[in-house]
């Protein structure tokens, strides 16, 4: 019995489809957990919800990324730097 060629699985192929679809699966958990905690909150307005659940992907920043790091934007860009 002759292989064709559509019986040659390509796992790299496979591998990219798992990891699309495990991604996908932990994005929609990340909105429903989102969604649950917004509706929790009473009071909100559907704009509130909505912000809530666009950024549900964002992490807090921990102290240790924003101590000793230098600021990219200053706050004034106008006034003189104490810098030499």
């Amino acid at each position: 019995m002759a292989r064709s060629e559509c019986d040659v699985i390509d796992f790299s192929a496979l591998e990219r489809e798992l990891q699309g679809a495990v991604e996908s699966e932990r994005r929609h958990q990340r909105e429903n957990d989102a969604k649950l905690r917004a509706i929790s909150q009473r009071g909100s307005s559907y704009s509130q919800f909505r912000d809530l659940v666009l950024t549900c992907h964002l992490k807090p920043l921990e102290k240790k990324d924003k101590d000793g790091a230098p600021r990219k934007q200053p706050w004034n860009p106008v006034a003189p730097s104490n810098e030499p």
